[in-house]
């Protein structure tokens, strides 16, 4: 007797997952490419220069304001917004942040792992996103203080007063899409005719990756900007600084010049409760000695922090200058001085000063070390100047450019935010 084979039925059992987001690993910055230069152009009937870049930018740095969970929420969706539209780009964080965030983004983060320098973010940013105060501006600043070109800086204002933060976080995607084509060529330039110089001229090295590549700019249809139009650039100064002994020798880490301000160079008593005696020379001459909590000197940019607290002049960013200006001083006739940019100035700590150490700071960074008597700090303007391709030097910062092409952001800052000659009372 046959038996019957029975059919066997399979089911297929399902196991149900919750569905999360993939979790991103945290990159060695080592594996990206070097950093791409701009550079930085004259434009007609504007103050402000246009920013051109020889391939597309491939790095940005991103830098937000500590326990800031609103800024944490705008830098995520900055993110997502610039990795899905702008394929090529990669994303670099300090190590702190990158822990902080890398799990909330779904591309790869890059940051100096098992490296205590800077030297790596120094070497491969191409571009500077903010999203804070302007705190967080001279914290990007200080990041390539020992930098001669600083990459460009596109800062949100979404801090505490926000002076220096030109663009409002709901503009980001306008913002980063103008610094990101500025100096695309354009699709619809001319050909130029067989025969002709520029048709036997021989593609440079940046026209031949644009045409070859599809992550760059070809990639996006509609955006170019032309090569004769450009994001608006401000170049902010900076200072130079030097920290001598009463030898003349240099000390460690601090050889002259090879440091940068941003806002100021601060000498302070600190906690001691003696005023300062210091010396000040400008250009080898002395000028006077004084008896203070302390002395600034202060770039047109930093005119609008500490310096002004303390009762300095406000100067406009495009004016080249420093600003000497005494914390407290003792003497009632001891008013601050507005100086060319070019004068070398030396701040030396007296031998009558009664405490033994006075506090030295780099845009609001304490430096590790004490001074005490005899020690010089000297401090130059770093020069911005014009080269055979653009002009170089300073912090080159993004911004929205005015109706008139000028820099209607700083007039704008003194009223909003500064209350400039604020009337009183109830009058308008």
């Amino acid at each position: 007797m046959k038996v019957p084979r029975r059919r066997i039925q399979w089911v297929t059992w399902r196991r149900c997952f919750s569905s999360t987001r993939p979790r991103c690993l945290i990159k060695d910055v080592f594996e990206l490419p070097q950093r791409t230069y701009p550079t930085y152009r004259e434009t007609k009937g504007s103050d402000l220069l246009s920013l051109k870049w020889p391939s597309p930018p491939r790095n940005v740095l991103l830098l937000k304001k500590d326990d800031a969970p609103t800024a944490t929420e705008a830098l995520v969706e900055f993110a997502e917004h610039i990795t899905s539209t702008y394929p090529s780009i990669s994303l670099l964080a300090e190590l702190k942040e990158a822990e902080e965030i890398h799990s909330n983004i779904a591309v790869p983060i890059y940051s100096t792992l098992g490296q205590p320098s800077e030297s790596n973010l120094q070497r491969k940013t191409d571009l500077v996103a903010t999203f804070g105060g302007d705190g967080t501006i001279l914290r990007a600043s200080s990041l390539f203080s020992s930098m001669a070109q600083v990459p460009p800086v596109l800062s949100f204002s979404m801090g505490t007063l926000g002076f220096l933060g030109e663009w409002k976080f709901e503009d980001y995607k306008r913002a980063f899409r103008d610094m990101y084509m500025s100096g695309a060529p354009s699709l619809r330039s001319p050909t130029p005719a067989l025969g002709s110089t520029d048709a036997t001229k021989q593609p440079s090295e940046a026209e031949n990756w644009v045409s070859s590549s599809k992550t760059g700019w070809d990639v996006l249809r509609g955006m170019r900007m032309g090569i004769s139009r450009g994001a608006r650039v401000l170049l902010r100064h900076r200072l130079k600084v030097g920290i001598f002994d009463g030898q003349g020798n240099c000390l460690p880490g601090l050889e002259s010049g090879s440091q940068h301000a941003m806002n100021e160079v601060l000498l302070h008593r600190g906690s001691d409760p003696h005023l300062t005696h210091i010396s000040v020379t400008v250009n080898g001459r002395f000028l006077t000695e004084a008896v203070a909590d302390g002395m600034l000197v202060s770039t047109p940019t930093g005119s609008t922090a500490y310096s002004l607290s303390a009762g300095g002049s406000i100067i406009h960013p495009l004016v080249p200058s420093l600003l000497l200006t005494p914390i407290c001083p003792r003497s009632l006739s001891f008013r601050p001085l507005v100086l060319p940019a070019n004068v070398e100035v030396v701040l030396r700590l007296s031998e009558k000063n009664r405490g033994k150490h006075v506090e030295v700071s780099v845009d609001g960074i304490k430096g590790a070390e004490e001074l005490s008597a005899g020690t010089e700090l000297r401090v130059t303007s770093e020069e911005i100047a014009k080269a055979h391709d653009g002009w170089m030097g300073g912090v080159p910062c993004l911004m929205r450019g005015g109706e008139k092409g000028g820099d209607d952001g700083w007039v704008g800052g003194l009223n909003g935010l500064l209350k400039f000659n604020f009337p009183f009372g109830d009058e308008e």
